[in-house]
């Protein structure tokens, strides 16, 4: 038999994943991993490419002997990785500095950007998709400011995943589905822009190539193989960011499909044109899909999935051990004590992560609002159901500012990650939303993915879109209640007023924000 190597490299943890050549898993290995700040710097989140990299090779010797193959059946292995984190190496391919994705600490060079080139913000988000909060120009800038002696060392930057394949391969490139993130990119090319940089007075030089993603880019070298113990015949091939890899994993390969992937953050994604019109006010995200001629209009829901797994470990020990002693989830024991809360959760409203608005982007002080003191209503199951409702209340608005721009509807949502394992959920979605919601049968989307893209560079498939089509398969659908939908709607519009007021606690420097993007 033969086999396809997917590594996965998240915001919480690396994975080496193994398929066969039909799409089966075949086993999995996974260390996690955690991004320190950087000693004095507020709001940075280092990665360590020195530890992170023996994890990575941990996982990939594991995967192969757990699932007793032998490697030279490994025929291509790709990568996925967390988007907007990037490696900046030398001129010998040596990694000089890293950053996670949302590293924050380029707030200076943010606002230093804004105020002395007007309207630049507009300019380069019109071309790539992408605003500063996120982008590499102000983190180099940061470089360049605070460690000039390593900033004139730069000679190439990749991103994570990229640095992963470089690490294997011996050669540094990028795809335009995680490059497009960087913001110094276009959307219409496909790839790098370097006169951004030129413009604001970076290095403009630094740009490794640029492939559609499941190119073959080489073969694992000697040193990788001693290392691994993979075989120096298996292809290094292309890959490209989680979000665009794990929607061509759940079969989002036509324009106008829309996904929300459910993870620790929540992401909410349709397919549109590459040449596509973007929003004027900068409220979404727009980027380079896996899939060629095509972008993804995206909103984003900050820390949905880590809220829930906050609100378990801190309130839930109970509910822990009385899930352990059932043998089941902790969340699948919290789902069936919601099930019966009354939609609505007795008013209750979190305030956690705004509707996604991109251009000037902070959300409200971490809250519940609307909590009583009657223990019938107000305990854990109906703060729980409420925080299930608010993920998918916020997902409904952010999917609300996806049709506005492009004229589409959606009536049908693939759901996919953590989240969609719980039938309580699925349905709230269904509800709050009015959508159709479907659910693969794949728990790995993300991993599937890369897993096709070293497919196509190994020409088991002939591209990403005949791939998907031939691997997803659904498991459950969910139809929604529409007079369910009609309640939400309200629900909807008022959570949002509460969540306005909220904010202007932040304004007045009263409470605290739970994430800012640089430069506010």
């Amino acid at each position: 038999m033969q086999y396809l190597l997917a590594i996965d490299a998240g915001t919480g943890s690396v994975r080496a994943v193994l398929f066969d050549t039909k799409g089966n898993q075949i086993d999995v290995s996974q260390q996690e991993w955690t991004h320190l700040e950087e000693a004095g710097v507020a709001n940075s989140m280092s990665f360590d490419f020195d530890s992170n990299w023996e994890l990575t090779k941990e996982c990939i010797k594991d995967v192969i002997k757990k699932s007793k193959i032998n490697p030279h059946d490994i025929l291509a292995l790709s990568a996925t990785s967390m988007r907007e984190g990037i490696v900046l190496y030398d001129k010998e391919g040596k990694e000089l500095w890293a950053v996670a994705n949302v590293d924050a600490r380029a707030s200076k060079e943010v606002a230093f950007l804004k105020e002395s080139f007007e309207g630049i913000e507009e300019e380069f988000y019109e071309a790539s998709g992408q605003t500063f909060a996120l982008g590499a120009l102000p983190r180099i800038m940061w470089l360049k400011n605070n460690h000039p002696k390593t900033y004139e060392k730069v000679a190439n930057i990749s991103m994570i995943g990229d640095w992963i394949l470089a690490k294997l391969s011996g050669v540094i490139a990028t795809d335009p589905s995680n490059g497009g993130t960087t913001g110094i990119f276009s959307l219409k090319t496909r790839t790098w822009d370097s006169s951004m940089a030129t413009k604001v007075g970076i290095k403009d030089d630094i740009f490794c190539p640029c492939y559609e993603v499941g190119t073959p880019i080489g073969n694992v070298t000697n040193e990788a193989s001693n290392e691994t113990g993979l075989s120096i015949n298996t292809k290094v091939v292309t890959g490209g960011g989680d979000v665009q890899l794990g929607s061509a994993g759940l079969g989002l390969v036509n324009l106008g499909q829309t996904a929300i992937l459910g993870g620790s953050f929540w992401q909410q994604i349709t397919n549109i044109s590459s040449d596509a019109k973007l929003p004027k006010n900068m409220s979404l995200r727009v980027n380079p899909h896996v899939i060629q001629n095509q972008s993804q209009a995206e909103g984003i829901t900050f820390f949905s999935g880590l809220i829930m797994r906050w609100f378990r470990d801190a309130f839930c020990d109970l509910e822990k051990l009385e899930a352990k002693e059932k043998g089941i989830d902790t969340y699948a024991l919290l789902e069936e004590k919601a099930k019966d809360v009354p939609l609505g959760s007795y008013g209750i409203m979190p305030i956690f992560s705004d509707s996604m608005n991109y251009g000037k982007w902070y959300h409200a002080s971490p809250s519940f609002i609307n909590l009583s003191i009657d223990p019938q209503t107000c305990n854990k199951a109906s703060m729980f159901k409420a925080l299930q409702e608010n993920a998918c209340i916020v997902s409904s608005i952010n999917l609300d500012k996806i049709k506005e721009f492009t004229n589409l509807e959606i009536d049908e949502i693939v759901f996919a990650g953590g989240a969609s394992k719980g039938s309580l959920w699925c349905q709230t979605l269904a509800d709050v939303t009015g959508c159709k919601i479907k659910i693969p049968k794949v728990t790995e989307a993300t991993a599937l993915g890369a897993a096709m893209s070293a497919g196509v560079g190994a020409n088991i498939y002939e591209n990403l879109t005949s791939a998907a089509k031939k691997l997803v398969v659904w498991d459950k659908e969910y139809t929604p209640n529409l007079e369910n939908k009609k309640l939400y709607d309200e629900i909807k519009i008022k959570w949002q007023e509460v969540y306005k007021k909220q904010l202007e606690l932040v304004d007045q420097g009263l409470t605290q924000s739970m994430w800012k993007a640089p430069g506010l």
